[in-house]
């Protein structure tokens, strides 16, 4: 059971990953002292002197040492400037959005740093607004992606015209970018269209991260008719496939089972000059053997990719802990996180995300809390699917009051809530049995227009079906035949990112 296993994060380093070292120590988190914050008065604004009563005006008289305030007409020539603490008020308040350039750009750059692509749109709405303003291509490619990684494809569109229109002129990167915006919702048909759009432009044919990123997307749909067709068709156009390319390639054949064309591809790597195999290939590989629970076979190729001259990174390790996890080999899933620190490979929110997870499954709250006060006190930033492993694993353990904690938490470090986070409260709402709750968070949801996928309707289709409620069952039923449902990964082990990410 994972609630008798408890890892040691500072213990001694073991030479090897795969061998477990039983020695452990706890590690010592020193607070830092807080800022000082000082806050000082504003400027006395001078009023229009009234007539003088028969007993004179009362003077105000300073004391010794003390220097009064000084206000905007008690110095000729100067005038009052706005403190900067006013700064986010202008830019909330659209009439008088009048701030410096760089204030402005900088709150864009902030939203889209922490994916609040509303927010980012509102910001950069009031920055098209200003006499300094214009078009560049790198803001709308950093829109672009944030919007498709955010699941809006209509607004990436709506984007990519109005920067048309205002005389950027379209480049493969940036179609290529809004051609991403749809793959991330599998939306293959209108994916198309666009490479169509771009083969129809001089200045913006397709290019091999354009292939590449419409081959991933008939990948994850197992759609391996149409990667035959676009591979024939970049011979056509003597684009060579690169690495990126084979990579996602084998995750695809991998991820469907089809391990001989795996291998037959991964050969042609290795016999190849311009897609070698390299590090990404074996996080590849070890991947897939590892989200099938086949651990015998994910070792053999760790050593094979190492007899290739293929050296392990951070990724990688963060793979091995999953998988042993996953199977609640805990002795070699701590050896490996030992390993880590002897060859001094940094734990990362991956590493200790994996180590939640494993007790966010069982329901084993004391190690999991353990692990995540262990990840604040070095300083790691958790992430969204931080937060998703602590819901589910506090629910799973039945502590429903710690999941609205870590709710409240969330939103206090503005972590980003996405398809996974609102799928892990309806869920913990549905173990509670408080279905008007899960309904609330169903329409928080939405109003965040944040798309629902398979997994949100499943989950609230069989709580309401659970307590008789046919009438809800029905309507859900009816909305999922209606929208466009995106079966995106909700996050849980092993997500290997994207090489073209």
């Amino acid at each position: 059971m994972a609630s008798s296993a408890c890892l040691s994060f500072s213990s001694p380093l073991h030479p090897s990953p795969l061998n477990h070292h039983p020695n452990s120590a706890s590690a010592v988190f020193t607070p830092t002292r807080p800022p000082i914050l000082c806050a000082f008065a504003a400027p006395v604004r001078k009023k229009v002197a009234a007539p003088p009563s028969p007993t004179g005006p009362k003077r105000r008289h300073w004391k010794e040492g003390e220097f009064p305030g000084i206000s905007e007409t008690s110095v000729p020539g100067t005038s009052r400037k706005a403190p900067l603490k006013n700064v986010k008020k202008k830019l909330d308040r659209k009439s008088s959005a009048k701030a410096w350039v760089n204030t402005v750009t900088e709150a864009l750059a902030d939203r889209i740093s922490k994916k609040q692509w509303q927010e980012a749109l509102e910001v950069f709405e009031m920055l098209r607004e200003q006499p300094f303003y214009y078009p560049k291509e790198g803001t709308y490619m950093k829109l672009l992606v944030l919007l498709g990684k955010s699941r809006q494809p209509a607004r990436a569109r709506q984007l990519f015209d109005t920067m048309l229109e205002e005389g950027c002129g379209p480049t493969p990167e940036l179609y290529t970018a809004l051609l991403a915006a749809y793959c991330r919702n599998n939306l293959i048909d209108e994916a198309f269209s666009i490479l169509n759009e771009m083969k129809a432009l001089p200045n913006s044919q397709p290019d091999v991260f354009t292939y590449s990123t419409l081959i991933k997307v008939c990948v994850d749909s197992s759609r391996f008719d149409l990667v035959e067709s676009l591979y024939e068709e970049m011979a056509e156009r003597l684009i060579v496939p690169n690495t990126v390319t084979q990579n996602i390639v084998l995750s695809g054949y991998g991820k469907a089972g089809k391990y001989d064309q795996m291998e037959r591809v991964l050969s042609g790597m290795l016999g190849s000059k311009e897609s070698k195999p390299d590090v990404w290939t074996m996080n590849v590989i070890l991947s897939v053997f590892g989200n099938k629970g086949q651990i015998e076979a994910m070792e053999r190729w760790y050593e094979k990719f190492r007899n290739f001259g293929i050296e392990p990174e951070t990724r990688t390790f963060n793979i091995l802990i999953g998988a042993y996890g996953k199977k609640r080999m805990y002795d070699k899933m701590s050896s490996v996180m030992e390993y880590m620190r002897k060859l001094q490979f940094p734990w990362t929110t991956s590493t200790y995300n994996n180590v939640i997870e494993v007790f966010a499954d069982v329901g084993d709250a004391q190690n999991m809390e353990y692990t995540f006060d262990q990840m604040r006190a070095e300083g790691m930033r958790a992430d969204t699917k931080t937060f998703c492993c602590l819901i589910n694993g506090f629910a799973n353990a039945g502590l429903f009051h710690k999941v609205v904690s870590m709710v409240q938490l969330a939103r206090k470090f503005e972590i980003p809530e996405n398809t996974s986070f609102f799928n892990s409260v309806i869920s913990a709402c549905a173990k509670a049995e408080d279905l008007i709750e899960m309904e609330r968070v169903f329409k928080r949801m939405k109003e965040k227009e944040t798309a629902p996928n398979f997994t949100t309707y499943s989950m609230m289709i069989e709580a309401y079906r659970k307590e008789g409620m046919n009438d809800k069952v029905y309507d859900l039923e009816q909305e999922m035949k209606e929208l466009v449902i995106v079966n995106v990964d909700d996050g849980s082990f092993p997500s290997l990112p994207s090489p073209l990410d």
